[in-house]
Protein backbone atom coordinates (compact mmCIF):
# COMPACT_ATOMS: atom_id res chain seq x y z
CA UNK A 1 0.00 0.00 0.00
CA UNK A 2 1.30 3.48 -0.89
CA UNK A 3 2.04 5.91 1.99
CA UNK A 4 -0.76 8.23 0.86
CA UNK A 5 -3.20 5.31 0.95
CA UNK A 6 -2.03 4.37 4.45
CA UNK A 7 -2.58 7.95 5.58
CA UNK A 8 -6.04 7.93 3.96
CA UNK A 9 -6.84 4.76 5.91
CA UNK A 10 -5.57 6.23 9.19
CA UNK A 11 -7.80 9.28 8.71
CA UNK A 12 -10.79 7.11 7.74
CA UNK A 13 -10.25 4.77 10.71
CA UNK A 14 -9.94 7.66 13.17
CA UNK A 15 -13.69 8.12 13.39
CA UNK A 16 -13.96 10.92 15.90
CA UNK A 17 -12.96 14.61 15.76
CA UNK A 18 -9.28 13.60 15.48
CA UNK A 19 -9.81 12.20 11.98
CA UNK A 20 -11.17 15.54 10.80
CA UNK A 21 -8.18 17.35 12.36
CA UNK A 22 -5.73 14.91 10.74
CA UNK A 23 -7.36 15.49 7.34
CA UNK A 24 -7.41 19.27 7.73
CA UNK A 25 -3.76 19.52 8.77
CA UNK A 26 -2.66 17.09 6.07
CA UNK A 27 -4.39 19.22 3.45
CA UNK A 28 -2.69 22.34 4.83
CA UNK A 29 0.75 20.67 4.77
CA UNK A 30 0.33 19.55 1.18
CA UNK A 31 -0.95 22.98 0.11
CA UNK A 32 2.29 24.66 1.22
CA UNK A 33 4.54 22.98 -1.33
CA UNK A 34 3.60 20.62 -4.15
CA UNK A 35 6.95 18.80 -3.86
CA UNK A 36 6.41 17.63 -0.28
CA UNK A 37 6.42 13.84 -0.13
CA UNK A 38 4.25 11.76 2.20
CA UNK A 39 5.79 8.73 3.86
CA UNK A 40 4.60 6.12 6.34
CA UNK A 41 7.29 5.52 8.97
CA UNK A 42 7.94 4.58 12.56
CA UNK A 43 5.41 1.72 12.71
CA UNK A 44 2.44 3.75 11.51
CA UNK A 45 3.21 7.46 11.49
CA UNK A 46 2.44 9.87 8.65
CA UNK A 47 5.62 11.81 7.86
CA UNK A 48 6.22 14.65 5.39
CA UNK A 49 9.58 15.17 3.68
CA UNK A 50 11.16 17.49 1.20
CA UNK A 51 14.95 17.33 1.49
CA UNK A 52 14.69 15.96 5.01
CA UNK A 53 11.90 15.22 7.43
CA UNK A 54 9.68 18.28 7.95
CA UNK A 55 7.04 16.95 10.33
CA UNK A 56 5.04 13.97 11.46
CA UNK A 57 1.53 13.68 12.86
CA UNK A 58 -0.33 11.14 14.97
CA UNK A 59 -3.66 10.76 16.67
CA UNK A 60 -3.23 10.07 20.38
CA UNK A 61 -5.82 9.52 23.06
CA UNK A 62 -7.56 12.88 23.38
CA UNK A 63 -5.34 14.81 20.96
CA UNK A 64 -3.60 15.04 17.61
CA UNK A 65 0.15 15.72 17.79
CA UNK A 66 1.98 17.51 14.98
CA UNK A 67 5.75 17.40 15.53
CA UNK A 68 8.21 19.54 13.56
CA UNK A 69 11.61 17.90 13.17
CA UNK A 70 13.54 21.15 13.44
CA UNK A 71 10.94 23.09 15.39
CA UNK A 72 13.47 24.48 17.88
CA UNK A 73 15.13 26.38 15.01
CA UNK A 74 11.89 28.00 13.84
CA UNK A 75 10.30 31.29 14.77
CA UNK A 76 6.91 30.82 16.37
CA UNK A 77 5.44 34.32 16.66
CA UNK A 78 1.90 33.01 17.22
CA UNK A 79 3.10 30.57 19.92
CA UNK A 80 1.61 27.51 18.26
CA UNK A 81 4.14 25.15 19.82
CA UNK A 82 2.72 23.86 23.09
CA UNK A 83 4.57 20.55 23.52
CA UNK A 84 8.17 19.40 23.41
CA UNK A 85 9.31 22.87 24.39
CA UNK A 86 12.25 21.55 26.40
CA UNK A 87 13.80 19.74 23.42
CA UNK A 88 16.89 20.89 21.56
CA UNK A 89 15.51 20.01 18.13
CA UNK A 90 11.84 19.11 17.91
CA UNK A 91 8.77 21.11 18.84
CA UNK A 92 5.17 19.95 18.70
CA UNK A 93 1.64 21.23 18.63
CA UNK A 94 -0.98 19.26 20.50
CA UNK A 95 -4.48 19.82 19.14
CA UNK A 96 -7.35 19.02 21.50
CA UNK A 97 -11.01 18.50 20.68
CA UNK A 98 -12.29 22.05 21.09
CA UNK A 99 -9.18 23.83 19.79
CA UNK A 100 -9.53 26.21 16.88
CA UNK A 101 -6.81 25.57 14.30
CA UNK A 102 -5.19 28.86 13.30
CA UNK A 103 -4.65 27.81 9.69
CA UNK A 104 -2.96 31.06 8.68
CA UNK A 105 -0.39 30.80 11.50
CA UNK A 106 0.09 27.06 10.95
CA UNK A 107 0.66 27.60 7.23
CA UNK A 108 3.25 30.31 7.98
CA UNK A 109 5.01 27.96 10.40
CA UNK A 110 4.99 25.18 7.82
CA UNK A 111 6.44 27.48 5.17
CA UNK A 112 9.19 28.49 7.58
CA UNK A 113 9.91 24.81 8.26
CA UNK A 114 10.16 24.21 4.51
CA UNK A 115 12.50 27.19 4.10
CA UNK A 116 14.67 25.89 6.95
CA UNK A 117 14.75 22.46 5.28
CA UNK A 118 15.86 24.12 2.03
CA UNK A 119 18.63 26.08 3.79
CA UNK A 120 19.75 22.94 5.58
CA UNK A 121 19.87 20.99 2.30
CA UNK A 122 21.95 23.77 0.74
CA UNK A 123 24.35 23.80 3.69
CA UNK A 124 23.39 27.29 4.83
CA UNK A 125 21.58 26.18 7.99
CA UNK A 126 23.69 25.58 11.05
CA UNK A 127 25.22 22.13 11.31
CA UNK A 128 25.28 20.13 14.51
CA UNK A 129 23.40 21.23 17.58
CA UNK A 130 21.11 24.11 16.89
CA UNK A 131 20.62 26.53 19.73
CA UNK A 132 16.91 26.20 20.32
CA UNK A 133 14.79 29.30 20.30
CA UNK A 134 13.53 30.18 23.72
CA UNK A 135 10.08 28.72 24.15
CA UNK A 136 7.51 30.93 25.80
CA UNK A 137 5.27 29.32 28.33
CA UNK A 138 1.58 29.75 27.64
CA UNK A 139 -0.45 31.48 30.32
CA UNK A 140 -2.31 28.99 32.47
CA UNK A 141 -6.07 29.11 32.31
Amino acid sequence: MKPSEQIDRLIRDTRDWRGAVLARIRKLILSCDSTVVEEWKFMGTPVWYKHGMICCMNPHKGKVKLTFSNGAALEDPKHLFNAGLEGNQRRAIDFFEDDKVDERALKALMKEALAYDERKANGSARKGNVTPRKARALPSS
